[in-house]
């Protein structure tokens, strides 16, 4: 069966299912449109932390995170947003014009780019603009505990809670979380070309790293410099200093000849928590992601804003445009769905499938949720 074929079948099968239960969802609606718009806020639990890095044209990019985000959090969220001068303003006005539906779901910090040890300018030049601005987090951010940091061009399809009680899953001695560079070591980048140590057999990509900071800032680091532990601040700049001439990725080269020295401290979680377009240009190779769906989409690669992943540019796009208090599936469900059928012809859009079923569980679960809310308050058993 061809992509074409399985995604008809896909539209015509699992969709009726989901339209019929969203258009019971929308009589119920409908019926007492007062009462139905919000849950109880959530502002007695705990805050989900999450960082983000923006310099240069990123402020859409960034918005549009931080909404995938929102649309699918059960649990208040707390941004951490590390802009450049010029960018904190537009960021703070936006923030605000997002309807209070959504607003008393979420609070905000906006940073400055500051870099604690070694020469700021050569920190901001590493790789792409300020993106070694992650590295300083456990530094700047002291008062907080636990974090999950993403880079702008990410994407959530299921609720930041899922990832975030992975958390939990950490043992004694683990302290941050990511995925694998990649899947296969003959295609990988590290396992060719890298000129420094890395982790494990393909290295790990840092887009999306979820921080223990309580112990990252408790840890004595073993490294390739001294005999004795360094803890992670004093470790940046030499460690920097030592491999500039062989690091091509910045920030993200250091984090892997961190955890090449201490393998003990990290956690990898699936390629589903970091999907890029190398998990299906070269065919599908993300096990995870065709058993349970993507959870995480990376558009790396600057694919939101080309036309050389269209399956990647559609869901950027179909998240970018839909109304906040608009219905899911109407507006953001269907719509992708259609744009989909002309991603069909490409290697990433034959797996449509892939990007679909994550979607739809987490749909469901909001309108289920929304459903017993609703007949909670009107006392409809």
């Amino acid at each position: 069966m061809d992509g074409v074929d399985f995604l008809e079948v896909w539209m015509s099968s699992s969709s009726l299912a989901i339209m019929g239960l969203a258009m019971k969802l929308l009589d119920v609606a409908l019926q007492s449109p007062g009462e139905q718009k919000h849950s109880k806020e959530p502002s007695s639990l705990q805050c989900m932390h999450l960082a983000v890095v923006a310099c240069g044209d990123r402020l859409e990019e960034t918005l549009i995170m931080l909404k995938s985000a929102l649309l699918f959090s059960n649990r208040r969220l707390c941004f951490h947003i590390f802009a450049e001068d010029s960018l904190k303003p537009e960021f703070g006005k936006k923030l605000k014009e997002w309807p209070s539906s959504y607003t008393k779901k979420f609070e905000y910090n906006i940073y400055p780019i500051t870099f604690s040890v070694g020469n700021a300018q050569e920190w901001k030049k590493l790789f792409k603009p300020c993106a070694a601005q992650r590295l300083f987090l456990p530094v700047i951010l002291k008062d907080v505990d636990s974090l999950l940091y993403v880079d702008t061009d990410v994407l959530f399809l299921r609720p930041i809670d899922d990832i975030w009680h992975i958390l939990a899953e950490f043992n004694s001695t683990q302290l941050a979380a990511m995925a694998p560079e990649h899947e296969i070591p003959k295609i990988g980048w590290y396992s060719r070309f890298a000129r420094h140590p890395y982790y494990g057999t393909t290295g790990v990509n840092s887009g999306v790293m979820l921080m223990n900071l309580t112990r990252i800032r408790n840890t004595q680091f073993k490294n390739s410099m001294i005999p004795s532990g360094l803890t992670w601040e004093e470790m940046l700049y030499p460690l920097y200093q030592k491999y500039k001439n062989y690091i091509t990725w910045g920030d993200q080269d250091l984090l892997n000849i961190i955890f090449y020295f201490n393998p003990e401290c990290l956690y990898v979680f699936p390629c589903q928590w970091n999907y890029r377009p190398d998990h299906c240009m070269y065919g599908s190779n993300c096990k995870g992601a065709e058993e349970e769906g993507v959870s995480i989409l990376h558009g790396n690669r600057g694919v939101y804003h080309d036309d050389k992943q269209p399956t990647f540019k559609a869901l950027y796009e179909v998240i970018r445009d839909f109304p906040f208090e608009d219905n899911l599936f109407q507006s953001l469900y269907y719509p992708l769905q259609s744009k989909f059928l002309d991603t069909v012809h490409t290697l990433c859009g034959r797996i449509p499938q892939v990007f679909l079923k994550q979607i739809e569980k987490t749909m469901k679960k909001v309108y289920e949720n929304r459903v017993i809310v609703y007949l909670g308050a009107n006392h409809r058993y």
